[in-house]
């Protein structure tokens, strides 16, 4: 209160036009007690209280700004210098500079600095980061605490004294001094304390300053023309209790000019330091001290720019050529050991596969396991298939036993293929039904499979594998888990010999695309049949195995498989389209299908007497097969109206009688074999055109045959039952006396033949789902014969001997599902040991077809050599940011496109593991997990590690191992990542040249968001969330923070510098510069979230249904 009263009555002294001169004077108290005792409209008391203290004013003389501070006019206040306070700028400030008008003055007898601070009054930086706070935000990362005592703007000193008298006089009382300067003003000032508390201080004007640096010596000095020094009065030196006092020396003898000057060496002197001299001090010194000068130890600092630190150029950037050279050829040298390693892998000599010897325990142990074999009969009943309301397989029975050979016949399209799926237990897009029985017993699908092999049509094996590698793979995958390697070994080694194809088994499959010629197709089928018989399967099956061969190799192939039902007593079942007489005569049974329904099913050698006794005999010289695949044919085909003959009028025929039916009894049919129809009618003119078809008046060389060999004879002229024979081929068809009389008769003056009586007991009756053609006759025939009835009590018997053991309902339970456990394979090896398999085959696919892998890495090479030249040394300005970024977009753009090979990967084994996987060769886990070692880890990581250590220093991006790792962390995520992706819709999508596109197209929406085509502060708010969608955007801004985060960039325009902060132009490219782990965690969802959707389709999507 009584502050503010002598505020107001100070306030009232500068205002009133009554002051006197005599205000001005010392007679400060005096007067402004007049003042305060005269009544006024500004006096607030008539009398001023004695304890009032007086009112600071440095507009008068009783009032003085210590450290030479101005005075400002306006308020009476000083405008203290950095690093005091108060009134008269006498109080030391805390904190730090970077607090500004926030500083407390010092309350206790020393000062709490922040940290990275230091000094009397914290004036003093010891860091850079301390530094960061007095910059604008744009330049804080290039802030710098320099050091080196040379001023720039303004910088300060904390210095020790070090006279030795001064140190003694003292005794415990530390003297200090601190030092600093204004380079603008040119003006520096010099305060000396002892024990923390201030005692005189000067101000030295019109200064300069100079800096000398040699290789061992730095020296500053600092020389001032005016000094100007004070006492501060009852201070230590300056009138206290017990000391000297200078107070008149300092204003009456110190004028200029000074020096400070400052020493240091390398390694360090005693001769390093600092100096204070001014003529008139230095003899104070010398006459009290015994020193020159006054001798100080400082600590300098001040908070610049990176760029204004004196001696600071921008580095010239230096590439460092040999580093590059070394990259270079360290790539090409292991690009060669790769190359050699590929070489030696594929010549390593076949030696290892040598004989197998084993134990007597490991054989009676593995004999044990291979004795479990059990044959298996295979029964079924009115097995149908329907696909999309689609009859393509009706009322099918049949059955084969142990030692017996089952050949399913017919003509293309009969559903040959699909009943033989059904009867592998195959999966089928469509619905089967009918009874199936495995030895009299139902089964269930698994465990039917689990004892059965499937040889498909077409051979699906690794190329790069050798034919020994191919059957052993099979046999460590399916063979039992505790059998050893050398037992499964030798099982192979067996069976090679079984099949004849022991003398290539170190030949590689090869194909016709690539890698050599490899094996026949002949050797090829035996290798695909000995990795089912590896397995000692009771049932094989086999679609269309002489497919493809010549005549030669498909005996070899079916010899193959009768000597494994005769010695080994298995069964074999297999889907045949016309076979060779002598392949034919190999059949124990036949089932002969016709639009999916069944013409003949039973044993082959009754199969001739059987079509004899239908009125269907096959023609001496025919191969029967050859035969009865034409007959379906024939038969199931519907009537074509242009056969039939137009007879002169007059004549009486029955029309119906004149058309090649299967429905006729005819007592002879004409050869073509010496003279057609046409030469044998003579030349009669217009009764010889009467006579052909209406279409085209000629009976053809097709029609008349198939009349012949087709049409149903009386079976009271049918030929002697010749049953399991086979005529040579030179036979005639006919008798000569048959064809003579046909001559004869048709020689009769043009007229036709007499008609041909047809035999009523031989017409078909009508049956149910009919097909409307001869077929149906056959069909009827077969299920009224004694062959069918045969079957079925065959079928039936077993079911019944099934029962008598126990089991209800021929192997069902009570619920009706087949009985489980009642066939029992092998155990499988463990996962891990599928894995180390499938990587073992993978490994080889991939050193023996090496092609992609050498590409990718000759590429790498080339490419990273030829960008390298193009971004050679990177700039410190705006056009090196522009190309950085565009050095990034590239390298992205370029791993980008090319994981497209990693289509190229999965495709061409596509077919194989759906069928390997339908077969139980292993889990698709283990396969999918061998595919992503052996393409990840070649592919995919070696080329972007190669590329970046030869980039990296050509480009000369930031040098620091940090930066240059996250850099390549970044690539191979990013590579990583893309790969996934891509792979992923190679498994979804079948077709290699749509998902090429879907590739393509995924590739190109996720660059438009990655950043360099689109900037991202202007993308629409609505699509902002489709950059989460880009693995572009998360690697191109990764990367572009990650090297122009901490840069400042110089450009030239006009004369002038402009300094730009790289964090500056990252914020308007749109990029966030505190997101670089955010976007490599970004990329690590992504490789994570595609392998786990990849490893989904393949199990979900890639399963054999045909």
């Amino acid at each position: 209160m009584w502050r503010t009263l002598c505020a107001l009555s100070a306030i009232a002294l500068q205002v009133l036009p009554t002051v006197s001169a005599g205000a001005q004077t010392h007679q400060y108290y005096t007067t402004n007690d007049a003042l305060l005792s005269q009544p006024n409209p500004f006096s607030l008391y008539e009398k001023r209280p004695e304890d009032c203290p007086p009112c600071f004013n440095c507009n008068l003389d009783d009032f003085v700004c210590q450290q030479y501070a101005n005075c400002t006019k306006s308020s009476g206040k000083c405008s203290c210098p950095p690093g005091f306070g108060g009134e008269d700028c006498s109080a030391p400030l805390c904190g730090s500079l970077a607090d500004g008008k926030d500083r407390a003055p010092r309350e206790g007898e020393k000062c709490e600095c922040n940290e990275g601070w230091e000094g009397i009054n914290c004036n003093v930086c010891k860091s850079n980061n301390a530094c960061k706070a007095m910059l604008p935000p744009v330049q804080a990362d290039d802030a710098v605490c320099y050091r080196e005592g040379l001023v720039v703007n303004e910088n300060y000193q904390m210095c020790d004294i070090t006279n030795r008298k001064i140190l003694d006089q003292l005794k415990e009382k530390k003297p200090q001094a601190t030092f600093s300067c204004n380079a603008p003003r040119k003006e520096c000032n010099f305060q000396f304390w002892v024990d923390q508390v201030e005692s005189f201080y000067c101000a030295l004007d019109k200064c300069d300053w100079t800096a000398e640096a040699t290789e061992t010596r730095n020296t500053t000095s600092y020389t001032c023309q005016k000094v100007r020094c004070s006492c501060v009065p009852g201070r230590m030196l300056c009138g206290s209790e017990n000391s000297i006092d200078i107070s008149d020396f300092l204003d009456q003898e110190i004028k200029g000019p000074a020096s400070f000057t400052t020493v240091r060496t390398e390694g360090g002197s005693e001769k390093d330091g600092s100096t204070f001299s001014e003529p008139a001090m230095n003899g104070l010194i010398s006459s009290v001290f015994g020193d020159e000068s006054i001798t100080l130890q400082c600590h300098s600092g001040e908070c610049l720019s990176r760029l204004e630190v004196p001696g600071y150029e921008r580095p010239i950037k230096k590439i460092n050529t040999p580093l590059i050279a070394g990259v270079i050829a360290g790539c090409a040298l292991f690009i060669v050991a790769v190359i050699l390693l590929v070489f030696f892998l594929s010549r390593r000599s076949a030696a290892r596969h040598g004989p197998v010897y084993l134990g007597d325990e490991e054989e009676e142990e593995n004999a044990k396991l291979l004795a479990d074999h059990k044959p298996a009969a295979l029964y079924f009943e009115n097995a149908s298939y329907n696909l999309k309301g689609k009859q393509i397989l009706q009322g099918i029975t049949g059955s084969v036993h142990p030692g017996e050979l089952l050949a399913i016949m017919g003509a293309s399209g009969a559903g040959k293929t699909s009943f033989l799926d059904i009867l592998a237990r195959k999966r089928k897009r469509g619905v089967v039904s009918g009874d199936f029985w495995l030895n009299g017993e139902k089964v269930g699908d698994e465990e039917f499979r689990s004892v059965t092999g499937f040889v498909d049509q077409d051979d699906t094996m690794m190329a790069t594998l050798t034919v020994h590698e191919t059957i052993l793979d099979s046999a460590l995958l399916r063979l039992p888990k505790e059998m050893s390697v050398a037992a499964k070994t030798q099982k192979v080694e067996d069976v090679e010999r079984q099949l004849g194809i022991y003398h290539i088994r170190h030949q590689l499959i090869g194909s016709e695309e690539g890698n050599g010629r490899g094996i026949s197709g002949g050797e090829k089928r035996r290798v695909g049949i000995a990795c089912e018989l590896v397995t000692s399967p009771s049932i094989l099956f086999l679609d269309e195995p002489t497919s493809g061969l010549d005549a030669y190799n498909a005996f070899n192939v079916v010899e193959c498989l009768v000597t494994l039902v005769k010695t080994y007593n298995r069964t074999v079942v297999f889907t045949i389209h016309q076979p060779r007489s002598n392949i034919v005569a190999l059949f124990d049974q036949l089932i002969l299908l016709a639009q999916g329904r069944v013409v003949y099913s039973g044993p082959f050698e009754k199969c001739q007497s059987y079509f004899d006794s239908i009125g269907y005999a096959c023609p001496s010289g025919f191969n029967i097969a050859d035969y009865l695949v034409d007959l379906t044919m024939h038969v199931g085909a519907p009537a074509d109206p242009d056969d039939e003959v137009e007879y002169p009028a007059g004549l009486d025929v029955d029309r119906r009688s004149t058309r090649a039916s299967s429905t006729m009894a005819v007592k002879s049919i004409p050869s073509i074999s010496n003279s057609s129809i046409e030469n044998s009618i003579g030349s009669g003119g217009e009764s010889q055109n009467q006579l052909r078809p209406k279409s085209k008046r000629k009976t053809s060389i097709r029609q008349q045959q198939e009349r012949q060999l087709f049409t149903r004879k009386n079976t009271t002229d049918a030929p002697p039952n010749n049953a399991g024979s086979i005529r040579s081929e030179g036979d005639s068809l006919i008798g000569e006396d048959e064809r003579q009389h046909w001559v004869k008769m048709s020689k009769q003056h043009g007229h036709p033949p007499p008609p041909i009586n047809e035999d009523t007991n031989d017409l078909p009756p009508t049956i149910a789902g009919a097909t409307g053609t001869d077929l149906d006759l056959l069909l009827i025939a077969y299920h009224d014969s004694d062959v069918a009835a045969n079957l079925r009590d065959d079928i039936h018997n077993a079911a019944e001997t099934a029962n008598s053991n126990g089991h209800t309902g021929a192997g069902m339970n009570g619920n009706g599902s087949p009985y489980r456990g009642k066939v029992k394979g092998y155990r499988k090896p463990w996962l891990h040991t599928q894995i180390a398999i499938l990587s073992r085959r993978t490994w080889r696919n991939l050193y023996r077809n090496p092609m992609l892998m050498l590409t990718h890495y000759a590429i790498a090479i080339v490419l990273a050599v030829f960008t390298g030249v193009l971004f050679y040394g990177l700039s410190y300005d705006l056009a090196g940011f522009q190309n950085r970024l565009g050095f990034f977009f590239f390298m992205l753009a370029l791993f980008g496109f090319s994981t497209l090979t990693s289509l190229t990967v999965f495709a061409p084994e596509r077919l194989l593991f759906v069928r390997e996987r339908a077969k139980g060769y292993y889990h698709p886990f283990a396969y999918y997990f061998s595919k992503m070692v052996f393409d990840i880890v070649p592919l995919r990581l070696i080329p972007p590690l190669i590329m970046g250590v030869i980039l990296y220093p050509m480009t000369g991006l930031v040098p620091a191992w940090a930066e240059f790792f996250k850099f390549i962390l970044f690539l191979t995520l990013f590579n990583l990542a893309a790969a996934t992706i891509i792979l992923f819709i190679g498994i979804c999508v079948k077709n290699q040249g749509v998902a090429n596109l879907f590739g393509v197209l995924v590739m190109l929406f996720s660059l438009l968001f990655g950043g360099f085509l689109l900037n991202q502060n202007t993308i629409p708010k609505a699509a902002t969330w489709l950059q989460s969608l880009s693995i572009f955007h998360y690697a191109f801004e990764g990367l572009i923070v990650n090297e122009a985060r901490y840069l400042t960039l110089v450009d030239n325009k006009y004369g002038l510098d402009i300094t730009v902060p790289g964090s500056a132009i990252l914020s308007s490219f749109g990029f966030d510069t505190l997101a670089l782990w955010r976007d490599a965690i970004g990329l690590s969802v992504y490789c994570g979230v595609f392998l786990v959707l990849g490893y989904a389709a393949l199990h979900l999507f890639l399963v054999e249904t045909r």
